[in-house]
């Protein structure tokens, strides 16, 4: 035998009861069949019901509006006139008995609880009958005659006992499909109409089937069971297949309002399982709640919200060492009917907090500053403090018993997001670690730990994306190539999240498509500009957030502190934030460690060759760089591979620029500027301090030839020709070659032009490549060497993509 429950949206459509009817009439065994009311029935007739006690004759628009829904219902799905006529006058006379209710509360102007109790259960009785006179062969029973419940406190409180003998009675023998409203019951002495709460139609259905020895209680809804999140929020939340009752307890208390929490404990102590069901999707799995589950590797099952949450905290010093303190706190807060959900007390006991409802947050510090008024006056104990715009967060799995760092790795995890955790509690039985965040981080929180917790299929990194040039539109190409790839074989999505040139950003929380990204910017992007992007990019508070930097922008540059401080990772093509005032470029390296972020810049030197990387692992792994000796611009390299008697130097700097080597401008390269920001940065990362006014420079090129306008530079450049060709006749005689060197040792920086034998390794460099060498103390004899190309917009937009791996690896 089963007991099935079906919701008010279950039976709120013509379409939906008729999915009802064909479920029940499929199962071959008895069933009980419990129903509510039409979906949203009780909360018209609650409102109904108030405007009648105001004396206001709108109720009787809202009446009809009722009756209307009910009738409606009926003649859509029962055919047969002669049955429909039968059905019809039992409604009506339900309806009838109802209006009659509602205009004596309109003239009298008075709802007391008795009454408004006996309203509501006619949303139940009404529901119940009509899908009675629909599913075959179906008898009627009324469960105000056997579910009972007694006075206690001002509640009305399940008769446990009295209720099973009469269940019992009632369903014997048993038809084969029993239909029974639910929600509703009578009062044991009085037999005045009462009813169960909130979700009373679950905690009937899981009345029935504990007093019975069900084989099982099946909750029929409007979801395919418990997700592992709210879906609303975590856009990749899925299906828990199987819960402990444990853990089904603890996620409904924390909001997951699939089944109330009251559902539980009748079936639990039967170890009767519960089938959570969709209606619309009978087909599907479902969730099934039983004593004995098989929880895989996850460690966590599900996470649970409450939204509106309060927390008030009692704290002073004379709480040290007093006993019954808490045993005041509580007392005061029942005697009030105020829900305490979460406590956190500090172990020096000075201190206890509580989580509440936003309604009862006031109600409760006046009571709690009435209990302590004495304490207060005298100075013990402070004032209760409020605070608001709070949400609760619970993790829930039984699997985390016994399992060291699961506490470790969500305040961790949570802490690299910059979500800041307010008061936490946590159970001895360790199936649930709740804690409190402001309402503004909530959707982060429940995001990063979904992603974090291997609830998510996929961990996600989103990222904002400034300039799309060379580099960028290169990353680009390369992302979409690799998405599809990524999320098959490393289970990781990269979601590009903004994407912003010097004209124009678009952001989209659901992500960019890829393969027409520049169409979407130029028609559905906003003016950019620094602000802009620093405001967007904060105001998104995104989970996993990377900056990505593709530009060569100081204005861009100077928004890394702000990302870093909101717990946004940067990853930089732009050489200028690691090469600027050393100051400035350790604040940020300090603020990414002190947030828990990445500040990664590979690219700046090298492109995408591991060079950076190498220096870090050196000197993490205890050794020292010595020496940094370094051929660093692939556009000098390239001048100076290339030039010769039949190419002369002003030929081999003009096919530079025209063969996109060098920047349009030439004597930008030529200056040395950018291998000094090199040097900088290689010399920062190896742990010394240096800034580029330091770094001595040696240049090749005049002062003179480099301050006129670009025009006369090009016009003046054929007059150093002849010399270079006399120096370079008598450098091959020596069997040497001249490349721009830049050095680093003893704490002094060089840039200069040098002259290299056939023995040294720079001597054999060809074309814009770059070579890097590090004697270091382990690498003393003979240096560590680095070489590859050093240009490049594939190379360098891969070195960028290799950085966003290593956050995703974090």
């Amino acid at each position: 035998m089963k007991v099935l429950k079906f919701g008010g949206t279950s039976v709120g459509s013509v379409q939906s009861i008729w999915s009802v009817k064909r479920i029940v009439e499929a199962i071959s065994e008895p069933v009980i069949v419990v129903v509510s009311a039409l979906g949203g029935i009780t909360d018209q007739l609650i409102r109904t019901s108030e405007i009648a006690a105001k004396g206001d004759s709108a109720y009787e628009r809202d009446y009809r509006e009722i009756v209307g829904r009910h009738v409606e219902m009926v003649e859509a799905v029962i055919s047969a006139a002669e049955e429909r006529v039968l059905l019809l006058k039992k409604v009506d006379g339900l309806l009838t008995e109802l209006k009659d209710i509602f205009q004596g509360i309109y003239l009298i102007r008075d709802l007391s609880p008795k009454t408004s109790a006996t309203i509501v259960s006619y949303g139940e009785r009404l529901s119940s009958v009509i899908t009675a006179a629909l599913i075959r062969d179906a008898v009627w029973y009324d469960s105000r005659t056997f579910i009972k419940t007694e006075k206690k406190r001002e509640k009305n409180i399940l008769d446990s006992e009295l209720t099973t003998k009469l269940v019992k009675e009632t369903f014997n023998p048993l038809p084969k499909v029993s239909l029974v409203p639910g929600f509703i019951s009578t009062d044991k002495d009085t037999g005045e109409v009462t009813n169960l709460g909130r979700g009373g139609s679950d905690y009937t259905a899981s009345i029935i089937a504990a007093a019975l020895d069900a084989d099982s209680l099946e909750i029929w809804t409007d979801v395919d069971g418990f997700m592992t999140a709210d879906p609303r929020v975590i856009g990749n939340a899925y299906t828990i297949n199987e819960l402990s009752y444990v853990e089904a307890m603890e996620l409904c208390n924390f909001g997951a309002k699939v089944v109330y929490p009251p559902t539980i404990y009748p079936v639990c102590h039967k170890n009767i399982p519960i089938l959570i069901k969709n209606t619309f999707n009978p087909e599907g799995r479902g969730t099934i709640i039983q004593q004995h589950v098989d929880s895989g590797n996850r460690l966590i099952k599900g996470i649970s919200s409450i939204n509106n949450t309060s927390l008030i905290t009692v704290t002073g010093l004379g709480m040290v060492g007093v006993i019954g303190v808490n045993f005041r706190i509580f007392r005061v807060l029942a005697q009030n009917g105020i829900s305490v959900f979460l406590v956190a007390q500090a172990s020096s006991e000075n201190s206890t907090s509580i989580g509440v409802r936003n309604q009862d947050a006031e109600l409760a510090a006046r009571v709690l500053n009435e209990e302590f008024a004495k304490e207060i006056e005298e100075g013990e104990i402070s004032p209760c403090i409020v605070q608001k715009e709070l949400a609760t967060v619970a993790i829930v799995g039984e699997k985390m018993k016994r399992v060291s760092g699961i506490s470790g790795k969500l305040f961790g995890t949570l802490g690299r997001n910059g979500i800041n955790v307010i008061a936490t509690a946590q159970g001895a039985s360790e199936t649930n670690i709740s804690f409190v965040v402001a309402i503004d981080s909530l959707r982060k929180a429940l995001n990063v730990i979904h992603d974090s917790f291997f609830l998510s299929e996929y961990q996600v990194l989103n990222l904002f994306i400034c300039g799309i040039g060379t580099v960028g539109g290169s990353l680009i190409e390369q992302l979409r190539a690799q998405q599809e790839k990524l999320a098959t074989e490393r289970n990781l999505k990269l979601h590009v999240v903004g994407i912003a040139n010097g004209h124009k950003a678009y952001f989209s929380r659901e992500g960019i498509a890829l393969v027409d990204y520049r169409k979407q910017l130029e028609e559905k992007g906003i003016p950019s500009s620094k602000e802009v992007l620093r405001d967007e990019i904060i105001g998104m508070n995104i989970f996993n957030s990377v900056f990505v930097d593709c530009t060569a922008n100081a204005e861009v540059a100077s928004l890394y502190k702000d990302f870093l401080s909101h717990n946004i990772s940067v990853v930089a093509a732009n050489k200028i934030a690691a090469s600027s005032d050393y100051a400035n470029y350790k604040e940020l390296k300090q603020t990414a460690l002190r947030r828990g972020v990445k500040f990664l810049f590979e690219t700046n030197v090298g492109a995408g060759l591991p060079i950076i990387n190498t220096i870090n692992d050196l000197i993490n792994s205890g050794d020292k760089i010595l020496k940094i000796e370094a051929v660093l611009s692939g556009t000098l390299n390239y001048i100076f591979d290339k030039i010769s008697a039949d190419v002369p130097l002003s030929q081999v700097v003009r096919q530079a620029k025209e063969e996109h080597y060098s920047e349009p401008d030439p004597r930008i390269d030529l200056s040395g500027k950018d291998v000094i920001r090199k040097l900088v940065i290689l010399a920062r990362e190896a742990g010394y301090r240096l800034d580029q006014e330091e770094v001595e420079k040696h240049l090749f090129i005049p002062n003179e030839m480099m301050e006129r306008s670009l025009e006369d530079f090009w016009k003046s450049l054929p007059a150093l020709d002849a010399g270079f060709e006399r120096c370079r006749r008598k450098l091959e005689k020596e069997h040497k070659r001249w490349r721009f060197v830049a050095k680093f040792e003893d704490g002094k920086g060089s840039v200069a032009l040098q002259e290299v034998g056939e023995r040294h390794p720079f001597y054999h460099l060809e074309g814009s490549n770059n070579m890097i060498l590090l004697t270091t103390e382990r690498y003393r004899e003979y240096p560590m060497m680095i070489q590859g190309y050093g240009a490049g917009a594939g190379v360098t937009a891969a070195g960028v993509f290799a950085d966003i791996m290593r956050i995703a690896n974090i």
